[in-house]
């Protein structure tokens, strides 16, 4: 986006992603980031700010006590939100939290140029605050394991564009991933495979510690899943007697000779990536004592308010067995003190815990009834996650000769497509008041390492954390798409030095530095 200034030039406005409630460019000088501006406020934003300086520019600002150039600072306001001002002489942060002071930061990394002088920060004068309360990325560490350090890394990327959440996918048909304590077998048996026979792995009770810590100090919840009643053949290799056989279904053996996989088999580890064979036993007190154990020890070390329970895909369950089975397994988690989160299809069962909270995963246009499961948990006095699939399933593939992903949601997902669309418009009846957020998921069936995840989550990642943070699409000159492809083209010189690998994608001209 390009404004006037007031000697009649134009010049670039400020490039800032996620698009703020408010942005006002001023046209006098900016301000000069030299290496000995000091930074003064709370320690952690402090922090925060020299390193992604440092990361920046190599630039290694001092910290103050008091009398900066550069001040952070808590002043009461909504949840999250924060003011920036920035002239000649100083830059000032103000936050309502310090989650508040953390996207305030970033934004003001964000906002870092260089000129013929050196690094600079424009004028400018901004007020921002989220529109949605959850704001999430989902990570599958169960078709490809992903170890700490990727998912540490991968927090540090969403954190940074805003995103709050991070839910992690912990188990399916390919591995599980999270040490049970009460289930020894499970990591014993059951987590060395993944796609494609490639080697498997799993989260001790310390990794999964850690990640949560690392999460809650970018300003991130941890969201853990296991995926039941379906996408469950994993369990079968440890405990068999929960777990009814594989379904094979007509459609399932087409896919396989397509692919040329292996049918599954009951207690051999499943390396393709059909879905939708595999059910835990219905109505089984082994079943029953089995989700009890796993959901109990997860839910022991997880501090967020959501533990997930899957609930997709469940094609070899009998519908009304499905119902009985989602009914009980919400109510479990509600029963721990922890709020459910299912997939659309758990709107279905009549009986859910009130208050569970549906995740939309259909397309931009709902289809086969899946917005009327979706609307279930609405009546039930709960909200929706929004996570069409042909807009924000980072793992499909940007254009069709991509080397990773996969192209089922409606074909390659472009960024334009990714941006073009909004929450509240997808499914009738459904708007903010009744959306919990926005979460954009990465399914790991292409993806074997960080660099994979960059290559399909940059830029469209971005794309995703607009719908979840900035104002509705159109509501002003920065919700579009011409403005959001200028914006994240001025992104490109950041996640290069922060060693991103994203994918410069042909719809954007993207910024050299």
């Amino acid at each position: 986006m390009r404004r006037s200034a007031q000697n009649g030039d134009t010049v670039s406005e400020p490039a800032v992603v996620p698009a703020p409630r408010l942005l006002q460019a001023g046209s006098s000088a900016p301000f000069a980031v030299t290496a000995d501006v000091a930074v003064s406020g709370p320690a952690d934003a402090v922090r925060t700010l020299r390193d992604a300086v440092r990361s920046r520019t190599g630039l290694d600002l001092p910290a103050s006590p008091d009398g900066a150039a550069v001040t952070l600072a808590i002043e009461p306001g909504s949840p999250e939100s924060y003011v920036l001002d920035v002239d000649a002489a100083s830059v000032r942060l103000l936050a309502a939290d310090d989650a508040g002071l953390f996207y305030g930061v970033h934004t003001l990394v964000q906002l870092l140029a260089q000129d013929e002088t050196g690094w600079v920060v424009p004028d400018v004068h901004l007020e921002d605050a989220p529109r949605f309360a959850y704001r999430g990325v989902m990570l599958d560490v169960a078709r490809h394991f992903h170890g700490l350090d990727t998912v540490t890394a991968y927090i540090e990327r969403a954190a940074a564009l805003k995103f709050n959440v991070l839910h992690l996918h912990l188990s399916d048909d390919q591995g599980w991933r999270i040490e049970v304590p009460s289930r020894p077998l499970l990591t014993a048996r059951a987590s060395g495979s993944a796609v494609g026979g490639d080697g498997g792995g799993f989260f001790t009770r310390d990794d999964y510690r850690a990640i949560v810590a690392h999460a809650a100090a970018h300003h991130m919840t941890v969201v853990p899943e296991i995926d039941v009643p379906g996408h469950t053949h994993a369990v079968s290799l440890a405990y068999p007697e929960v777990c009814a056989p594989p379904a094979i279904s007509d459609h399932l053996r087409d896919e396989a000779r397509q692919r040329g996989e292996a049918l599954p088999i009951a207690g051999i580890a499943y390396e393709g990536i059909a879905v939708g064979f595999s059910s835990l036993r219905i109505d089984d007190e082994d079943t029953d004592r089995f989700l009890a154990d796993v959901i109990g020890d997860v839910a022991e070390i997880t501090p967020g308010p959501y533990v997930h329970i899957g609930g997709d895909e469940a094609h070899g369950t009998p519908p009304a067995d499905f119902a009985r089975f989602m009914e009980r397994a919400t109510r479990l988690v509600a029963s721990l003190g922890r709020t459910p989160i299912a997939w659309h299809e758990a709107g279905a069962a009549a009986g859910l815990a009130p208050g569970s909270i549906g995740q939309y995963w259909g397309f931009r246009t709902p289809t086969d009834g899946m917005d009327e499961k979706a609307r279930a948990f609405v009546r039930g006095g709960g909200q929706l996650i929004l996570s069409p699939a042909d807009a924000v399933y980072l793992d499909m593939k940007p254009d069709a000769d991509f080397a990773l992903g996969l192209t089922w949601a409606n074909g390659p997902t472009t960024l334009r497509r990714s941006y073009d669309w909004d929450p509240a418009a997808v499914i009738d009846g459904v708007g903010d008041e009744e959306i919990h957020g926005v979460e954009a998921p990465l399914w790991t069936e292409t993806a074997r390492d960080l660099a994979d995840i960059d290559a399909l989550a940059f830029p469209r990642i971005a794309a995703a954390a607009e719908a979840a943070w900035s104002p509705a699409l159109g509501s002003d000159a920065r919700r579009t798409w011409d403005s959001f492809r200028e914006r994240v083209a001025q992104l490109a010189p950041l996640w290069t030095r922060r060693g991103i690998g994203f994918t410069p994608l042909a719809e954007v001209d993207w910024t050299r530095e």
